[in-house]
């Protein structure tokens, strides 16, 4: 198993490594650098200023030098002015402009992701503040999804053609067809309007205090979650994610109840709740398993619609900042953070696999 673990892991280093890179190729091309140097120096400036402007901020290096800074292993750039004074990638971190002042390298292996230029502030600091805040909805979407997602395939799948499949089913299908801008949107118009929808009547009949059931807006939930502020975000994210779970578990419960341990369970008088609950249920776990491993880099990178949705600044509402503002170092911690949920999201899978499957064996 450690062996395993070890290889998996030199795999996923070296994955990372090449999407960093590609993300950082593309993230930093001429068009994209022109786009930067106009945005915080001027829409208006010349080529000839342009190409002024990315030099004195270093990105008129080569691709793969600038690669290695960012990365860390690389020494970052430095420029000495007339008067001695010196600028550069890691006297961002020093009160002085004195030579041989900053450290050598500052990069992603030594804790430094640059500065945003959308929020003027260092990227770890944005980074980890709106990474906060969309684990909270993420976590709040797994203990709604997971659960109703489970209960859905399993009843779906107990007994295959029936008419509670059926429905399930369908109703399984519907929500994954339903994108979050759909259903934010109605959730929104039904239960958080004060013009139309529940909200009005439930305040016409005295049951309701405000104006409206739920609140539109999640911002609040920074400063304190509640099941008013929250609910509408939450419901969003997990109705869409838990028809694909719902269908795998249900494609593999009905696979499982036509085993011939099954049969044979029954053949031996073993009660119907008996054979889901202590021979079907777990082998039929298997597959929806990986499944939700994988809904939660989903989460991270898909919430995007949702967070602009319901105004809340997570992770994904950082993302679109910086895509939309052509934020490249927020981009880059950004993506860096994405690959790296992904792959030990698939590690953990991975290792959990062959302990719910004993037929499974590394080597």
């Amino acid at each position: 198993m450690l062996l395993f673990i070890a290889r998996r892991c030199a795999v996923l280093f070296f994955t990372a490594l090449c999407l960093t890179f590609v993300v950082f190729y593309l993230t930093n091309m001429p068009a994209k650098l022109e786009t930067l140097a106009k945005t915080q120096a001027g829409s208006r400036i010349s080529d000839a200023e342009v190409a002024t402007w990315l030099d004195r901020n270093g990105y008129a290096q080569p691709m793969l030098v600038r690669y290695g800074e960012w990365l860390g292993v690389a020494p970052g750039w430095s420029r000495q002015d007339k008067d001695g004074a010196v600028t550069g990638r890691c006297y961002t971190l020093t009160d002085t402009t004195e030579p041989g002042a900053a450290p050598e390298r500052c990069g992603i292996l030594q804790g430094y992701w640059g500065n945003s230029t959308r929020f003027r502030a260092p990227v770890s600091d944005v980074i980890g503040a709106r990474l906060g805040a969309t684990g909270k909805l993420m976590l709040w979407v797994l203990i709604v999804m997971v659960p109703m997602a489970l209960i859905v395939g399993v009843l779906a799948g107990m007994r295959e053609g029936s008419r509670t499949d059926r429905t399930l089913s369908t109703f399984a299908i519907a929500s994954t067809a339903t994108p979050e801008y759909v259903s934010g949107v109605v959730f929104i118009a039904v239960l958080a309007s004060s013009t139309v929808g529940l909200s009005p009547l439930l305040a016409s009949w005295g049951w309701i205090d405000g104006r409206v059931l739920f609140q539109g807006n999640a911002r609040s939930a920074l400063d304190g979650i509640t099941f008013w502020n929250f609910t509408l975000p939450v419901m969003t994210v997990a109705l869409y994610g838990m028809g694909y779970v719902a269908r795998i578990t249900r494609a593999s419960m009905t696979e499982v109840m036509t085993q011939q341990y099954i049969r044979t369970a029954r053949l031996k008088g073993v009660s119907f709740a008996n054979i889901v609950l202590r021979h079907a249920l777990r082998n039929a776990l298997i597959a929806p398993f990986t499944v939700i491993m994988l809904q939660i880099p989903w989460l991270l990178n898909g919430v995007v619609i949702v967070e602009v949705l319901f105004s809340y600044p997570g992770f994904g509402w950082a993302l679109f900042e910086a895509a939309a503002n052509n934020d490249i170092e927020l981009l880059l911690a950004a993506s860096v953070v994405a690959v790296l949920v992904v792959l030990v999201t698939q590690l953990i899978s991975d290792i959990a696999y062959v302990y719910l499957n004993p037929r499974i064996r590394v080597t």
